[in-house]
């Protein structure tokens, strides 16, 4: 479960978050769509601890994510996946060093657990046998798949995405979104999507809303926001489609 109940964050006189409230049920995924640099990114940097509200309550499984001490907040991180916007994979690794990564670096698996864990999330993601690519050897749909692996490979409960769908051409985005959707129903993982595609919400999430202002402006299952009548999901929605 993900709370978040009137969560103000002000970057020196700028207002990035005004009064956020936020519920996630465990297992359940939510979407966040809205204008550019509106803080949407703001929002999963403080359900992982990056960022401490400067008034009200981050709550992640219970537990009050700003009152955490470091051992807590890493002991946090280990239940929650986290999809960069361009995948973030380190160049000069293979595509299983790249996935077996947090494992090597916060837990004290043996090596041989470490390989199986890593060709377990490789055939979920679809990509057998691509272990031994190095990322400029893939594709960018592929890359995306990779770091899916990655912040799979810890099995999270808990898994944000920022922008999945970033870079990718249509065809792909879809299929990275159904993909998620897919992990999402079949191991019952929270997750909260920050995406700029209507079609990544419509597939990927139970709920969805507009974040504007500050605040979320809309909020509903995706058929309820995309035909909103609220003026700033409109506003939002009709620029994008000019």
């Amino acid at each position: 479960m993900i709370e978040m109940r009137s969560v103000v964050k002000s970057f020196g006189n700028q207002a990035v978050l005004n009064g956020v409230d936020l519920f996630v049920p465990a297992g359940s995924s939510f979407a966040v769509m809205g204008p550019s640099g509106t803080g949407k990114s703001v929002l999963l940097k403080h359900l992982i601890g990056l960022l401490r509200p400067d008034e009200g309550q981050v709550i992640v499984s219970g537990r009050s994510v700003p009152d955490l001490s470091r051992e807590e907040l890493r002991g946090l991180r280990r239940d929650m996946g986290y999809l960069f916007q361009f995948g973030a994979l380190i160049n000069w690794l293979n595509v299983e060093d790249n996935i077996a990564l947090p494992l090597r670096e916060t837990t004290n698996m043996p090596e041989p657990e470490i390989k199986e864990r890593v060709a377990s999330v490789l055939e979920m993601v679809r990509l057998e046998g691509a272990d031994q690519k190095f990322p400029s050897e893939i594709s960018g749909g592929m890359q995306k798949r990779v770091g899916l692996a990655r912040a799979l490979v810890t099995q999270p409960n808990i898994i944000l995405y920022d922008e999945p769908e970033a870079g990718l051409d249509p065809g792909m985005s879809i299929a990275i979104s159904e993909l998620i959707r897919r992990l999402q129903a079949e191991y019952g993982m929270t997750s909260v999507i920050v995406t700029h595609s209507s079609d990544c919400a419509s597939i990927a999430a139970d709920r969805m809303a507009i974040f504007d202002g500050g605040q979320f402006v809309v909020e509903g299952v995706p058929e309820e926001v995309l035909h909103s009548d609220h003026p700033r999901a409109r506003a939002f929605f009709g620029a994008r489609s000019t």
